[in-house]
């Protein structure tokens, strides 16, 4: 899924407002964590993670592989929290960021 950099802007625009719904500890990618995160795009579509990670190369590796795994966008990062997007198959419009922010 490759979005273009108008959407990008548009989606991360959408997202400062957001809280972090999952949190990365040190140990970096767990079972739990990526199902938890999973489980959160399928729910919300457009989400944040933080990491706990403090080697900032370390933490964009594992930002770029919990994405990987999801099959989820990265679409921004500042400090220790990344961006995640993924088009639900079917929306809750009770739960979508993206509908509920007017996307």
């Amino acid at each position: 899924m490759s979005l273009s950099i108008e959407e990008k802007k548009r989606l991360r625009g959408l997202g400062h407002q957001l809280k972090p719904v999952v949190y990365v500890s040190d140990r970096g990618l767990s079972e739990g964590v990526v199902q938890e995160t999973d489980r959160a795009l399928e729910d919300h579509e457009l989400i944040k993670v933080k990491f706990s990670i403090p080697d900032r190369e370390v933490k964009r590796e594992v930002m770029q592989d919990l994405a990987k795994v999801c099959e989820a966008e990265l679409i921004h990062v500042i400090g220790n929290i990344g961006l995640f997007f993924r088009k639900a198959l079917k929306p809750n419009p009770k739960l979508s960021n993206l509908q509920r922010l007017g996307y």
